[in-house]
């Protein structure tokens, strides 16, 4: 059974940062694509980064230049970079695995953003 862990969301004032952390385990994740995307309360999912397993990597324009995604394949694990954070930042944030044409979901980590 495929499992994805985060960790590192938060409360934090706006301008502020945060660091999510997404543990897989159960998945060859050195050659599995990861990505971050977010739900927030009345408003549509949002893909916010994704990184292959060669390491490209994509952004919503939304967070283009304040977010970054990245990968340590020793560690089994994926994390985004929050910087310049804005209170429409706020939602929950998961981590996917994507596996073939299956999608697997961690648990998802709070992010708010205070104004």
């Amino acid at each position: 059974q495929v499992q994805l862990v985060e960790s590192g969301g938060g409360l934090v004032q706006a301008g502020g940062s945060l660091r999510l952390s997404c543990t897989a385990s159960k998945i060859s994740f050195s050659i599995t694509t990861m990505d971050w995307c977010r739900q927030a309360p009345g408003k549509q999912r949002e893909l916010v980064a994704i990184i292959t397993s060669g390491g490209n990597t994509n952004y919503a324009d939304s967070v283009k230049g304040r977010f970054t995604i990245s990968r340590d394949n020793a560690k089994n694990t994926v994390y985004l970079q929050m910087n310049s954070l804005k209170p429409e930042d706020t939602a929950v944030y998961y981590c996917r695995a994507h596996i073939g044409t299956s999608v697997y979901w961690g648990q998802g980590t709070q992010v708010t953003v205070s104004s």
